[in-house]
């Protein structure tokens, strides 16, 4: 892959800037946090003490919790820069490497995630600092609302009958294997815990598939159009899934019974399919007689606004009704079209997509590193966590690489097909993140170490999904131009 930059730097200032970057990360990691520094924050503490000491006599005294709020709020910001600045270069490099940002991203959370396994601890915070959370929180919100505005319905209803097999085999065969693997590997936990980790190898990450496609230029061709048809189905049945499988776990945490009966099934089913069908409905009668009605305003930002207070209504409803909140922010990206604000885009506004890249490239990255930093590399010194790693792995391979049985159609190569519907992605730590904050008996589903396996096996799905594709398209095309010289 070819990068090409507006302006060149040349040598001397590339590390000039190089080594001022390297310097502010240093400074970042002696000032975040405050508390892993009991000098520095008794420093602080004296001289806000000090200048409250000056002001005694004109104004009144702050109190510790005023000192304690400012000093979180400095805290999260520097955080915030660190995290931002430290994912950007790791998801530049593996740009670089024509490999997916994520991963970089990742990957830096993974490597300051397990520094303290070295000595030092100045990253150990992060990994409970509330406003940290919240900002992945969000981030991940606006991931599932970009993709929800990624998918059309009516495109959804041409992919045809291949692509509509191919998800349902590549959703059902993994999520049977996933909830083997995890009978057989984690013995004594409430059923729900297996399908847990099934869900978690149920969707393909379509934005990683179009990406490889995209770079190998292949995006036109029949196996394409099928991978993608195929991926934006599976990511609406894998969240259907979510919804179902945390609404048990839901129950369970307030009181019903840890096991997956068909009556509880089925009630979360029926909630889970009426809460889109509701989304759907009013989004199609409703959001553009509303947005048609916000365009008469002049003040600036309206369509951002009222695109963001959808996102998040619609995911804080999903939340309070046992779903996920991501179903919620997909449901509602999912029925905001283009031509429910076109009012806005004909006086020159910017489309929905636009508007939101700026803000999701903020707190994406957030949720990413925050999942790293919860790999605990000490996990994969076990033969637990390495057998758990390797056999989700194998199941998330095998359980997609049968979907292309499904394939109906004459001269499609199901290999290449199966092949690209391998990578997790984003779509399978969001599961896995999901799992990790709900809690059975006093212990997450998700724990630890089925955590770090999860991670481990996103990682290698990704990984190897453009070499084999890149594989697997060379020898196509040698055979079909040996075939025709001969």
């Amino acid at each position: 892959m070819t990068l090409s930059y507006p302006f060149r730097t040349s040598s001397t200032q590339r590390p000039r800037g190089i080594l001022v970057l390297a310097l502010i990360l240093i400074g970042l990691c002696f000032l975040s946090p405050a508390s892993e520094h009991p000098a520095a924050a008794e420093r602080y503490a004296v001289a806000q003490g000090g200048i409250s000491q000056s002001h005694a006599d004109s104004e009144p005294a702050e109190t510790s919790g005023d000192l304690e709020h400012e000093h979180q709020i400095l805290q999260f910001m520097v955080s915030i820069v660190l995290i931002l600045i430290a994912a950007k270069f790791g998801g530049e490099i593996f740009e670089r490497l024509g490999q997916p940002a994520v991963l970089g991203e990742l990957l830096v959370g993974v490597g300051l995630g397990n520094v303290h396994l070295l000595g030092p601890t100045v990253f150990e915070a992060l990994k409970t600092d509330v406003g940290i959370g919240i900002a992945a929180e969000v981030g991940v919100v606006l991931l599932l609302f970009q993709v929800g505005l990624e998918t059309r319905l009516d495109e959804m209803k041409r992919v045809g009958i291949s692509s509509l097999l191919v998800a349902i085999f590549g959703v059902v065969a993994p999520m049977i294997l996933g909830f083997v693997v995890g009978k057989t590997l984690l013995p004594n936990h409430p059923p729900i815990v297996y399908g847990f980790v099934g869900a978690t190898l149920a969707a393909t990450s379509v934005g990683i598939t179009a990406r490889v496609l995209k770079d190998l230029g292949k995006m036109q061709t029949g196996e394409a159009r099928i991978i993608l048809g195929a991926a934006v189905i599976d990511d609406v049945i894998g969240l259907i899934i979510l919804a179902v499988v945390s609404g048990l776990v839901v129950a369970a945490e307030r009181g019903a019974a840890a096991v997956i009966s068909p009556v509880s099934v089925a009630a979360i089913v029926l909630k889970a399919v009426a809460f889109f069908a509701v989304a759907i409905v009013l989004g199609r009668f409703g959001a553009r007689p509303a947005l048609n009605t916000l365009s008469r305003m002049r003040v600036h930002g309206v369509l951002l606004a009222a695109s963001i207070g959808m996102c998040f209504t619609l995911a804080a409803v999903a939340g309070w009704l046992g779903l996920a909140p991501i179903v919620g922010a997909f449901a509602a990206g999912l029925v905001l079209e283009p031509s429910h604000y076109r009012r806005f885009t004909k006086r020159g506004e910017r489309s929905v997509d636009e508007l939101i890249a700026p803000i999701a490239d903020l707190f994406v990255p957030v949720f990413f590193v925050l999942m790293g930093l919860s790999v605990d590399l000490r996990h994969f010194a076990s033969p637990k966590a390495l057998g758990l790693a390797g056999a989700l792995f194998v199941a998330a391979m095998v359980g997609k690489l049968v979907c292309g049985i499904g394939i109906t159609q004459k001269g499609i190569n199901r290999m290449i097909v199966s092949v690209g519907m391998i990578p997790r992605g984003e779509v399978g730590l969001i599961f896995a993140s999901v799992g990790a904050r709900h809690y059975l008996q006093g212990e997450p589903v998700i724990d630890a170490v089925t955590y770090s396996a999860i991670v481990a096996m996103v990682m290698l799905t990704t990984l190897i999904t453009p070499i084999w594709l890149k594989s697997l398209f060379t020898k196509a095309h040698a055979r079909k131009h040996g075939a025709a010289a001969g």
